[in-house]
C-alpha cells in the first residue's frame, strides 16, 4: 500500500495532521506530513517562497508511488509536484481544497468564488511579501466546529503564508488530471466557500467526490471520520 504524504494550506504546517496519522495508521495506511518551504520549522525565507519550490519540496519526500493528500492551499502544492512527476504518485486527494485550473492563480480562483470569507482575516505584511490571519477571526474561519482549546491550540500555531506561490499559476495541469484523483469536500467550510467546491468537481474524473458535514478543518474536526473517509475512498 502506497504511503500518504500530507500536505498542509496557507499559514499552517505539518503540525495540523498530528491528530489524523494515528487514525490512519489504525486504519492500515502510513501517512505523514511536512512543512513546505516557509512554513512550521522550515526556515526558507518567506521572500524566496515559490510554487515551484512547494513542488520540489513535495518530490523530495518521495521514494516511489505516494499518496499526495492536499488541504486547501495545498491542492495547488500537490498538483505542482504531480505535474512534474507523475510517475511518483499513486493518487491525489484533495481535502476542501483547490483544483488548479490551468492559467489561474490561487489568488485568481479565490476571487472566482461567489464569496470570498476569509478575505476580513487576511492582514497583508508591510512588505507585502506574505500575509497572515486576525488569531481573533482564525478560529470562526477554520475551526469553528473544533473543540476550543484544540482550535486555540492550532490559532497559535499559525503562521505567515508567503503571497508568491499564491499568485503563480500552473500553465498545465493535463498530467495530474489523468492521475487517480479524490475530492472531500466540507459543507460547512467556512474558508473556501462550499459553492465553489462544488463548482471545482463539477465534471469530477478519475475518483470520487465525498461530502463532510465540517468546516475548513476536518483534520481536528472529527479525523477519525476523515480518516475513515479517505480510507474508503483509496480503497473502493
Amino acid at each position: 500500500m502506497s504511503e500518504l504524504l500530507l500536505v498542509h494550506g496557507s499559514c499552517h504546517g505539518a503540525w495540523c495532521w498530528d491528530r489524523l496519522i494515528p487514525e490512519l495508521a489504525e486504519r492500515g495506511f502510513r501517512a505523514r506530513a511536512i512543512d513546505l518551504p516557509g512554513h512550521g520549522a522550515d526556515k526558507t525565507p518567506l521572500a524566496e517562497v515559490t510554487l515551484d519550490g512547494y513542488a520540489e519540496a513535495i518530490l523530495a519526500e518521495m521514494d516511489g508511488p505516494t499518496v499526495l493528500v492536499g488541504h486547501s492551499a495545498g491542492g495547488y502544492a500537490i498538483t505542482a509536484a504531480a505535474q512534474k512527476r507523475p510517475d511518483l504518485v499513486a493518487a491525489l486527494v484533495y481535502v476542501c481544497a483547490y483544483v488548479p485550473m490551468p492559467g489561474k492563480s490561487l489568488a485568481q480562483m479565490r476571487r472566482m468564488a461567489p464569496s470570498q470569507p476569509l478575505i476580513e482575516a487576511v492582514q497583508v505584511a508591510p512588505d507585502r511579501v506574505s500575509f497572515t490571519i486576525d488569531t481573533a477571526m482564525a478560529p470562526e474561519k477554520f475551526y469553528h466546529d473544533v473543540a476550543p482549546d484544540l482550535a486555540a491550540w492550532a490559532t497559535d500555531r499559525l503562521g505567515p503564508q508567503p503571497i508568491a506561490p499564491q499568485d503563480t499559476a500552473l500553465a498545465d495541469t493535463a498530467r495530474a488530471e489523468a492521475l487517480p484523483r479524490h475530492y472531500i469536500r466540507c459543507t460547512q467550510d467556512r474558508t473556501i466557500p462550499p459553492d465553489f467546491q462544488r463548482t471545482m468537481t463539477e465534471g469530477w474524473r478519475g475518483g470520487r467526490v465525498v461530502d463532510l458535514p465540517m468546516s475548513h478543518s476536518p483534520f481536528l474536526a472529527d479525523p477519525a471520520r476523515l480518516a475513515k473517509t479517505m480510507a474508503e475512498i483509496l480503497t473502493d
